[in-house]
């Protein structure tokens, strides 16, 4: 049970950036000096602590943002390490809903890559304060000014330097501290765990000054007075430069920025030394707000002990086939045993189990408060996003935004006692990953997965080998299109049938007609008499809703649409929601057909990270995927950065075609962008 003074000494961060910028090694070295690991696990060796997965450690990528604790400074650190790789961009959105700061880490030598913008824009929706680490100091080509500017830039924040590099490349040999005007030197004999405070070299003087000058005049812009001591020219206290600074981080009105090399274990320290003194516990953030179940009426959730328990789901993970749910508790607090209730489902769960998780290893406690983030055992109903309170103060906290998915692949079991175990395995990974959606094809009675991309849907098919030892014959991916319509046209639609001996009577007029790309669907009702009873309206507008979900095309989902209600007949006794929604649902379908319908593309944006002299190939190939090359930009070291738009149909198999056209040297992302007119 903590008291305030304990919540205080929390920090919940979480380790955001780009694919390969080195977040899981800085989380590696972060655990060993804290003294939770006793050896540093490495990443390309397959023996990161945080990377438990088969899968993980198989391809040296995070798939699944894991939670650990550990302790510096007489601070309780939580961190969650998430993936850096687009297909898993559901990862870092509901860990940094939960979470109270973040460390972006970016490349010295790529800057402010493709995914470091998409996650620091997540972390910014959710205004999460954070500290910029300028990674991999010790790379040839290595700029830390250049990746300074570039956060300025790219990012459009305004970065506060408290560090600049001492060497960079191979003569990369610690950091100067601009608040103690002293260089930090690490020991390579022993593993960075000691360091030294020198005099800075001469030759670094200058620069440490002019930084050191810059990081001030910042300062005072947002405090008095700090503004005064550095008019007067008198020397200002290092503790109310500290103070100010982690004001101005908390308000996110700067970002602090360090350097090091977390493979070369340096620059670690003075990092942890920052998450506690700029990085903002639960109390000095806004308290969560939430709403009262059935009068949506605003409630403000205290992150206080004694407070009614407010909670989030903000994960679940099945291991060994049992429900591990990962919890972020906000209010109040959670016991052993307990009965917690669950708003959204009107239910009341047992916690049978509470888990302080270090990766995949756990350590039972029995209560968790304000701040805590740990798994639970026992919960068999609630899921991702939905809310764990006490059932006489009950509060809803807003739920965690999901994606669409974007490619699919046809699933079939191999033999006859795989396939009825097929529904309850997928439906697993479901209950996991949000982003995760199935389906079966009336037509072909195939089981269709669809995914974020194709490494998404191949870890799946992975998992369920090793997992549940299941093997499945996969089919090609299949795009996942929508279709839209050209024309404005209206058509009837008329339900005249007998149902479970009663008449059933509707007749509906609609007009559809397109709407600018990306406005979505809507339905209005433009009836001006009493032709159809107003409470037949709600029913009319579910069967348009239902209709639009399959095409006239292709039953893809129809979207940018507008469903007008202009007429239609009511017979008395005889009027029913059935008949309505099946006649609106009719008239629909024939309103599609006639609206000259078309598919619409899902067009993804890519960028091709390559050496000057691949260029030219790399554009050739793009161009002859139906390309259109938006801007080319030069990168660090001879490096250049190729934006394009293209169909994901063209995307299939690309990543060996760059492979094979740049001698294994060139690298692309890839996000969702929009949908076209193919």
């Amino acid at each position: 049970m903590k008291a305030e003074s304990g919540i205080k000494k929390i920090r919940n961060i979480g380790i955001i950036a780009h694919i390969d910028a080195g977040k899981t090694t800085v989380t590696e070295r972060v655990l060993y000096y804290t003294g939770r690991s006793h050896k540093i696990g490495e990443v390309h060796d397959g023996e990161a602590v945080m990377d438990w997965m088969p899968d993980e450690q198989e391809r040296g990528i995070t798939i699944t943002s894991a939670v650990t604790t550990c302790h510096w400074r007489e601070h309780e650190i939580q961190i969650i390490d998430t993936p850096g790789h687009v297909d898993f961009t559901i990862e870092v959105e509901r860990s940094l809903r939960v979470l109270d700061g973040a460390i972006g880490v970016f490349c010295a030598v790529g800057g402010v890559e493709p995914q470091s913008e998409t996650v620091w824009r997540q972390a910014d929706k959710y205004h999460v304060p954070k500290i910029a680490f300028v990674n991999k100091m010790d790379r040839i080509g290595a700029d830390f000014f250049r990746t300074v500017d570039a956060l300025e830039k790219i990012l459009g924040v305004t970065p506060l330097v408290l560090q600049i590099p001492c060497g960079s490349e191979e003569k990369f040999a610690g950091v100067i501290d601009l608040l103690t005007m002293k260089q930090v030197i690490f020991h390579g004999d022993t593993m960075g765990e000691t360091y030294s405070m020198e005099d800075i070299n001469p030759d670094d003087i200058e620069k440490a000054e002019e930084y050191r000058e810059k990081l001030l005049e910042t300062l005072a812009e947002f405090d008095d007075d700090l503004m005064e001591a550095y008019l007067a020219e008198e020397d200002i206290n290092i503790k109310m430069i500290r103070k100010v600074i982690r004001d101005v981080t908390i308000n996110l009105d700067v970002v602090p920025v360090l350097c090091g090399s977390a493979l070369k274990n340096k620059g670690i320290q003075p990092l942890l030394d920052a998450i506690v003194d700029f990085l903002p516990s639960p109390l000095d953030i806004p308290s969560i707000k939430g709403v009262l179940p059935e009068t949506d009426e605003p409630v403000v959730c205290h992150p206080e002990i004694k407070a009614p328990l407010a909670a989030l789901i903000f994960k679940v993970i099945m291991v060994e086939g049992r429900k591990l749910t990962y919890v972020r508790v906000y209010s109040g607090r959670m016991q052993v045993k307990e009965d917690v209730y669950n708003p959204s489902r009107k239910k009341k769960e047992k916690l049978a189990r509470i888990l302080r998780m270090h990766a995949n290893k756990k350590e039972r406690i029995q209560s968790v408060g304000p701040g805590g983030i740990v798994a639970v055992i026992g919960l068999k109903e609630s899921s991702t996003g939905e809310t764990l309170c006490s059932s006489d103060h009950p509060v809803l906290l807003e739920k965690i935004d999901s994606y669409e998915p974007v490619i699919s692949v046809a699933i079939e079991p191999k033999t006859h006692a795989d396939h009825e175990k097929v529904e309850a395995v997928i439906g697993k990974f479901i209950a996991e990953d949000p982003t995760l959606k199935v389906k079966q094809d009336e037509d072909t009675g195939q089981t269709i997965l669809s995914g974020m991309g194709e490494l998404h849907l191949e870890i799946i098919v992975s998992r369920m080998q090793r997992e549940f030892g299941m093997s499945v014959n996969v089919g090609k991916p299949q795009v996942v299109y929508r279709e839209s319509i050209e024309n404005e046209v209206e058509a009837l639609g008329v339900f005249d049938n007998e149902v479970a001996g009663q008449h059933h009577y509707g007749k509906v007029r609609l007009r559809l007609k397109p709407l600018p790309r990306g406005t979505e669907n809507r339905f209005v009702s433009e009836l001006t008499d009493e032709s159809i009873p107003g409470i037949y309206i709600p029913a009319i507008e579910k069967g348009v809703m239902e209709s639009l979900e399959s095409g006239a095309l292709m039953n893809y989902p129809v979207v940018d649409v507008e469903a007008a209600l202009t007429g239609g007949f009511f017979k008395e006794s005889q009027g029913s929601d059935l008949a309505y929604t099946v006649s609106a649902s009719l008239a629909c379908k024939e309103a599609l057909k006639k609206g000259s319908p078309y598919l619409l593309d899902p067009l993804m944006k890519v960028e091709v990270f390559v050496p000057e002299s691949f260029v030219g190939d790399v554009i050739g190939e793009l161009s002859a995927r139906s390309g259109k090359i938006e801007a080319i930009k030069h990168k660090a070291a001879g490096l250049q950065a190729i934006t394009a738009v293209l169909p994901l149909a063209q995307m299939f198999g690309y990543s060996t075609s760059l492979r094979s056209a740049t001698q294994g040297r060139g690298v692309f992302t890839m996000k969702f962008s929009h949908f076209d007119k193919c």
